[in-house]
């Protein structure tokens, strides 16, 4: 807004001078990623472990195969695939993690453990 003498007052140069924020399109945009799915396998695990070290996080996966444990005092697990992560990659899967079961429990029902 001008003044009385056509000069821009104070408030309206600042508001004038700062940078439009870029589109919300265009924040975040990159490369589209493409699922190839074609060297995939898949496995059933309902055990699983996390080792780590400085530089890396392995997660180990198997199978429980020792259905009835009573009066055994070994339990079997196959391990069937191990995967390695770096400490990132892994801080990302948690957080990925978290959201699906959040949103599990929304639509099914809280997950006793």
């Amino acid at each position: 807004m001008n003044d009385k003498t056509g000069k821009q007052t104070a408030s309206q140069s600042k508001a004038s001078d700062a940078p439009e924020p870029p589109p919300q399109a265009q924040l975040g945009a990159g490369p589209k990623v493409v699922w190839d799915d074609s060297n995939m396998s898949s496995s059933f695990a309902n055990v699983v472990n996390v080792l780590a070290t400085r530089e890396e996080m392995t997660l180990l996966f198997g199978a429980n195969q020792t259905w009835n444990a009573q009066g055994s005092d070994e339990l079997v697990v196959r391990l069937s695939d191990r995967i390695v992560l770096s400490p990132f990659a892994a801080k990302r899967l948690s957080i990925l993690l978290e959201r699906r079961v959040k949103e599990y429990e929304a639509r099914f029902g809280k997950l006793e453990t």
